[in-house]
């Protein structure tokens, strides 16, 4: 059985000596991209209302595909069909892949998790689908994808919200710490089980790298346990799923900061679904190589435009006669191409689609700025240079009013 591992290659180039944060290169079939680096979030092919060039001068090297969008929606025959996904959205660099397993289970309501797989229903027509390791990576290998995800069992992080008096929830019902343990248990065996499964559905391994996925939520004895399981196949690279799920900031940074060395030092590590640029920091910080986040343009596209200082609302009526663009310092087109924030909030209250475009493309530069400066930092050290020149990451992502990863926003 291959793992794709031999389709990518990863070299460091530098470390920190005061931190554990390395700089590096992946080089894929399709290109290269730096470490450490974000992966904006083109989830069915495409991300809203921005074209690939705009995206490229965002300074992306690297962007997110779901393959449970487009198993679903148009079929991953049909990007098949087109040549696989970069030459179906016309985009010629690195592409990751999710292998679904998540959407599937948080999407949907009724939806069933057995050693076959995940059993849920279509947003789309609402028929039943089952979802398993097999096909999950055959649905990866018919998208084309450079890098593809292990199918995982992704419990929640917490046990969930209840009251303890709540009529409507019968004592058989109601969560347990010793409960919540165990399904924690059951995810991270099922996920190694699993893993073994995807390696052998795997059918093109010298073109596609496959990574698997370390479950455990914030329970780090369950995350080695984990560890150790996952790390016991040759793969290509190596991702901590379950956070940014419901944790706190501190919880987050905690179970990165135990984790991250626990994973292969020579191959990439994925810190999947995160997010705010001080989360970003501290996982660097800790020995993480890549992240994803849909925030950048989620927020891009409800009026919140992300900054060095911490993140504005473009529909607040003190914008309405700013002549100032959103940030003087920013060099993407919106800002630079001299659109000021009393024009921006105009094409908001008007609901122009120009609007969450301009803000999409700033956002996503605001984060690849960040990573360039974040690559600097690793070289020469000067983290306290980093926080003067990003005030951002003193602060607490809650506190801005800004959803967290799996928000409303």
């Amino acid at each position: 059985m291959s793992a794709g591992r031999d389709a990518i290659r990863f070299e460091i180039t530098a470390r920190s000596r005061a931190t554990r944060a390395r700089l590096g290169r992946v080089t894929t079939p399709h290109g290269s991209y730096h470490t450490p680096a974000f992966m904006p979030v083109a989830t069915a092919a495409t991300m809203k209302g921005l074209t690939p060039d705009q995206i490229t001068s965002t300074g992306a090297e690297i962007i997110l595909n779901n393959a449970y969008h487009l198993m679903l929606r148009p079929g991953a025959e049909r990007v098949a069909h087109f040549g696989g996904s970069h030459e179906f959205m016309r985009w010629p660099k690195p592409i990751l892949t999710d292998s679904g397993g998540f959407q599937a289970w948080s999407m949907t309501e009724g939806t069933k998790i057995s050693e076959a797989g995940v059993e849920f229903r279509s947003f789309i027509d609402g028929s039943r689908i089952l979802l398993t390791p097999e096909r999950s990576i055959e649905v990866q290998n018919l998208i084309g994808s450079d890098i593809m995800m292990a199918f995982d069992d992704c419990p929640p992080a917490k046990l969930p919200e209840q009251p303890p008096d709540d009529p409507q929830l019968s004592r058989k019902r109601r969560s347990k710490p010793e409960d919540h343990r165990r399904r924690l248990e059951e995810a991270i065996d099922r996920t190694a089980r699993w893993l073994e499964r995807c390696i052998a559905a795997h059918r093109r391994p010298g073109e596609q790298a496959l990574f698997g996925i370390v479950q455990g939520g914030t329970d780090l004895a369950l995350r080695r346990r984990s560890v150790e399981q996952v790390c016991a196949f040759d793969l290509a690279g190596f991702a901590i799923g379950g956070v940014a799920v419901g944790e706190s900031p501190d919880e987050i940074h905690r179970t990165v900061d135990a984790v991250a060395p626990m994973l292969p030092g020579g191959k990439p590590r994925y810190l999947m679904g995160v997010g705010y640029e001080r989360d970003i920091v501290a996982a660097v910080r800790a020995g993480v190589d890549m992240f994803d986040c849909v925030l950048p343009t989620r927020n891009g596209r409800k009026g919140y435009a992300f900054t060095a200082s911490g993140p504005l609302r473009i529909r607040n009526a003190r914008h309405a006669l700013d002549k100032a663009p959103i940030e003087a310092s920013c060099d993407c087109l919106a800002c630079a191409g001299g659109f000021s924030r009393g024009y921006l909030r105009h094409l908001f209250m008007a609901e122009e689609m120009l609007g969450p475009t301009l803000l999409s493309i700033h956002n996503l530069r605001h984060f690849q700025r960040l990573m360039v400066d974040i690559r600097a930092s690793i070289v020469d050290d000067a983290w306290s240079d980093l926080e003067d020149r990003w005030p951002v990451l003193r602060q607490l992502a809650e506190s801005e009013g800004v959803g967290r990863n799996s928000g409303s926003i």
